[in-house]
């Protein structure tokens, strides 16, 4: 501060020799329009600058944030300007009206005050000058940023309780959805347009059938149906729009309470934790269905029920692949027929579905939450391929009685389906040929002389003609390809099919989504363990009625340890040895007692074989060796007592055997054969081997020999 003519000025001839900023703001457009006199009182703060000894030509104004709320600097880029500037070094004073034009919050306000301490900017407003580097005037500042944000607070939380006051008596008017209009009088009516209501039925019946917005999605686009939307930009009334149909549309409408009649308030809220660039209070998003503040079900018309409505909101959030959000996810084409709502029965978590073998064909359930997230071990895994079939089996079996009825219900369903899209084609035809119309008869009522307005119209005439010439073919061809009236000979044919439920459920044209589809129909979850008893596998159903029942599977592929019938299988084939039967009569034996591997196929000698090496069984023999191990008490041969007598190798014996020069019997695989040789054919034999081997070796003929 210095001293001028007798008076103390906090204004230097430095700061002169920087520039000075204008600021200029107003909350709203609704405030620049209408009050004129407060945004020209801002303007002639410029006078005031001049006044304070800088010349007009280093005087600068911003008012790029006219229109823009100060509760942030987020978006008011005239702000963020000024901040920049003083930051540079070119800025000597700063003027606004007061401190409610610069900030509405004091993050913003105490971030300027302390740029201007830093490099010596003076602060103006219309009566008085404030030096940030001055305790006592940054202390003033303070106070006025803290006053201005308690006002916006003040006046903010007047008008949201008024706003949530009057919403609670469902007066406070809310942007409408499309399927729904507004009237003069404040009544609200279902949108007058057929086409309108139609085609939103049309959605909320075919996610009712399909179970995903995903499908109504893919159903619409199949169909080519566009659907309704109603952009709230400009000024109102705001016209219908078609649009091509899309996922995000769909649940939209899905989730919009309105369609159920429900006046709702405040169940959209920022969330500071994910914000939005450009918006300092951060997304919005939906609130839980228990904290809406205002939720008055039956003040609009509807075109679902309430319970409906709830219930799509539940089918929404159990398509999401979330397990801990109780999402189970949409039935997908992979090959686990229990995809998403089979639980594990010791720690009650959802199993996941993991592939296995060299092609990643094999589907196996797996309980893995431990391992993954604390790296403990795998709770349990249970091969889906026969779980799969024994349930499908149980679905089936349930389903058996109602044959008749299901094939009846999806008859109807055909029918009001097949309906329900022609009559979709005729109002789609119905508006293209009105638009026809009307475009004749504004084309009709111009002035023949007036051509620049008569070549529009009649240009715009022909596109509508061209467009019903278009949709009329199209619905030509969809009622060729889609048969809208049922004949006789369809319903005997869908009536034969539903009577052969099992017949439906295998054929090429159910897809895997299918079937899943039809099992979360029936069965809500199925519970696993195949802990609980050895070598089974214990599952309890747990029935969309309520209703559960338990079963068990024997588990295939195992080893006889984890069977459970291994220790009966030992004991009875410790029987059958001890009883000196062979492995072909143990194999007899057990087939005709109702054993069967663990793969579930009958035995062979060569199981029987295997189990005897593993549980260290000797062979069975018929009759005693002599000590040698070469005859038999009998007089009969082993291989090695021919091998001995007539001084050959093993291969020798087992061709002579094949080719018939030897009589012998084998019991079963790998035991002692049983050889007849009498005296005579041991000496021929020995005739024979010497003969071969005094017979000349015959060399090798060399290439040129042979003519190469």
């Amino acid at each position: 501060m210095i001293a001028i003519d007798g008076k103390v000025t906090k204004i230097t001839a430095t700061h002169r020799a920087r520039l000075a900023y204008v600021y200029i703001r107003q909350s709203s457009l609704s405030q620049v329009i209408h009050h004129h006199e407060s945004t020209d009182l801002q303007y002639r703060l410029v006078e005031r600058a001049i006044q304070l000894g800088w010349p007009r030509e280093r005087v600068e104004v911003i008012d790029e944030d006219l229109g823009k709320s100060g509760a942030s600097a987020e978006q008011r880029y005239g702000f963020q300007f000024l901040m920049t500037e003083i930051g540079l070094g070119h800025v000597g004073l700063v003027i606004s009206l007061d401190a409610s034009r610069l900030a509405r919050n004091n993050s913003d306000w105490y971030r300027l005050i302390e740029l201007c301490s830093l490099f010596g900017v003076v602060l103006a407003d219309g009566e008085q000058i404030y030096d940030p580097g001055a305790y006592h005037d940054r202390l003033l500042l303070g106070l006025s940023g803290m006053m201005s944000e308690a006002e916006l607070h003040h006046l903010k939380q007047r008008l949201q309780a008024g706003a949530r006051h009057k919403a609670e008596r469902g007066e406070l008017r809310h942007p409408l959805p499309v399927g729904l209009v507004r009237q003069r009088d404040g009544t609200v009516i279902l949108n007058p347009d057929e086409e309108v209501q139609a085609r939103l039925r049309l959605i909320f019946t075919q996610f009712t059938q399909l179970g995903s917005a995903r499908a109504v999605r893919n159903y619409l686009a199949r169909e080519r149906l566009l659907i309704p939307s109603r952009p709230g930009y400009g000024p109102a009334p705001h016209d219908t729009v078609w649009s091509p149909p899309s996922e995000s549309a769909i649940r939209r409408i899905l989730h919009n309470p309105a369609y159920a009649g429900a006046y709702v308030h405040g169940h959209y809220g920022a969330d500071p934790a994910h914000p939005r660039p450009g918006r300092y209070s951060g997304s919005k998003h939906e609130r839980p269905l228990e904290q809406w503040p205002v939720c008055l079900p039956g003040v609009y018309p509807a075109y679902l029920s309430w319970e409906t409505y709830l219930a799509n909101r539940a089918r929404l959030q159990a398509n999401r692949n979330a397990f801990d959000q109780q999402g189970r996810g949409v039935p997908r084409e992979g090959q686990a027929l229990l995809q998403g709502i089979v639980r594990c029965g010791r720690c009650g978590r959802h199993l996941r579905v993991r592939y296995s073998g060299p092609r990643g064909n094999y589907p196996v359930y797996q309980c893995g939450a431990e391992a993954q997230h604390y790296g403990g071990p795998y709770c349990q895994e249970v091969r889906a391929t026969a779980l799969d079939a024994t349930v499908e089996q149980h679905l089936l079996e349930a389903l058996a009685p109602d044959r008749i009825a299901l094939a009846l219900e999806a008859l109807e369903q055909l029918e009001r389906e097949a309906e329900a899209l022609d009559r979709q084609w005729q109002l789609r035809l119905e508006r293209v040929r009105f638009e026809a119309h009307r475009a004749q008869r504004q084309y009709e009522a111009v002035e023949p002389e007036n051509r620049l307005v008569a070549r529009l119209l009649e240009r715009q005439w022909e596109e509508k003609l061209r467009r019903v010439e278009t949709t009329e073919r199209e619905y030509e061809t969809w009622k060729q390809t889609h048969h809208p009236t049922l004949t006789a000979q369809d319903r005997e044919a869908i009536l034969a099919l539903g009577q052969d439920l099992p017949r439906v459920w295998q054929a090429e044209t159910t897809t895997a989504a299918d079937r899943k589809h039809l099992l979360r129909l029936v069965i809500k979850e199925v519970l696993v363990d195949q802990k609980r008893q050895r070598g089974k596998v214990w599952f309890q159903l747990n029935w969309q009625t309520g209703a559960s029942t338990v079963h068990e599977l024997i588990r295939q592929g195992v080893g006889y340890q984890e069977s459970s019938d291994g220790d009966r299988v030992q004991e009875r084939v410790r029987q059958l040895h001890t009883a000196r039967q062979t492995d072909a009569q143990i194999a007899a034996t057990l087939n005709s007692e109702g054993y069967h591997t663990t793969h579930g196929q009958p035995f062979k000698g060569k199981n029987i074989w295997y189990l005897r090496q593993r549980w260290q069984l000797p062979s069975v023999k018929t009759g005693d060796l002599m000590p040698d191990r070469q005859r038999w008490a009998d007089g009969t041969y082993t291989i090695q007592g021919v091998m001995q007598a007539a001084g050959v190798d093993k291969a020798t014996v087992h061709r002579w055997l094949k080719q018939g020069r030897l009589q012998g019997m084998q019991l079963g695989p790998y035991m002692l054969w049983r050889i007849v040789v009498t005296a005579d054919q041991l000496r021929t034999l020995r005739q024979h081997v010497d003969q071969v081997r005094r017979l000349p070796r015959q060399p090798c003929p060399l290439p040129a020999e042979i003519g190469l």
